[in-house]
């Protein structure tokens, strides 16, 4: 076992049930955060838990924390992950591989977000109707298994950004155990490298749809197309990469975004990246000098 198993659970309050944090744990140690987290599910699993598991790193992170919490506490967990267009097929697979390897049950369903008007005008708000979306599957889940509680993997980051999707968190009283316990995403990686858990490492992966420019109807051939043109470039060794659709009135192009220090990978790709963008329909294919950014999908 690594060090990090090492922590010593130590008595701690009982955090607010909705989600909200009572005061800031910014200046707390690590160990004192993990301690908060691990007193806090184990709470929860003893009435049944609902984690909603994307197959990134703070789902991850929160899943294997409250498969640990219930093996110790004698309770109860179920990963729920939902798929559709806009999940890339990677992430479903890092999902199924990381709860078999955990033990832990995993329910995959089919979402309807895509069948959603809202969702599909792309507007500020779309992350909205996707949670909303996800919390009606995990909530009709809760009931049927007879679990109290559903999770989901927003940390003390996340408070710095734009988050509509917490919103409808808030409103379906679907908790943050994450930021309830003050985890940052770097803490939440140094916590999964320290117990030697996959994905420790995995780059953030957001939804396909927040590749299309903001204001443009997402379509399934586009969610397609990103995720195609994406795979090119993590076959020629970049490992952080955006397809951006955006609008060239008529039509639609292509903007690629790397880091930096990673666009000389690109260019030996050009003339495959050139060729996949105009089978698919795209006027070009361009690399933006900026490198990647989040957010980038909003300009």
């Amino acid at each position: 076992m690594s060090h990090a198993q090492s922590l010593n659970p130590l008595s701690l309050p009982i955090v607010d049930t909705t989600g909200k944090m009572p005061r800031s744990h910014s200046d707390d140690t690590l160990e004192e955060k993990f301690t908060r987290l691990d007193e806090r599910l184990r709470l929860l699993v003893r009435d049944g838990l609902v984690v909603a598991f994307s197959g990134g790193v703070d789902s991850a992170f929160l899943l294997w924390a409250a498969g640990r919490a219930a093996s110790q506490a004698e309770g109860n967990v179920v990963a729920l992950t939902t798929v559709s267009e806009s999940v890339p097929s990677r992430d479903l697979d890092d999902g199924v591989r990381f709860a078999e390897r955990l033990g832990v049950e995993h329910v995959i369903e089919r979402s309807a977000e895509m069948q959603d008007p809202e969702y599909v005008r792309n507007n500020e708000e779309r992350c909205y109707y996707c949670k909303a979306e996800l919390f009606r599957i995990a909530e009709r889940l809760s009931t049927e298994r007879g679990m109290r509680w559903i999770a989901y993997g927003y940390s003390a980051s996340d408070r710095h950004d734009a988050r509509p999707g917490h919103k409808a968190a808030l409103e379906r009283s679907v908790l943050s155990p994450l930021a309830e316990a003050g985890l940052s995403k770097d803490d939440i990686r140094t916590l999964m490298q320290a117990h030697g858990l996959e994905l420790a490492d995995k780059p953030a992966s957001p939804c396909l749809s927040s590749r299309i420019m903001t204001g443009l109807s997402i379509t399934s051939q586009q969610l397609d197309d990103v995720e195609a043109m994406e795979t090119m470039l993590r076959r020629g060794g970049v490992k952080v990469c955006r397809v951006r659709v955006c609008d060239a009135r008529p039509g639609f192009f292509l903007r690629i975004e790397v880091a930096p220090e990673e666009m000389n990978k690109v260019l030996p790709l050009r003339g495959e990246l050139v060729r996949g963008a105009e089978e698919r329909g795209y006027r070009w294919v361009t690399l933006d000098l900026a490198g990647y950014r989040t957010g980038g999908g909003n300009a």
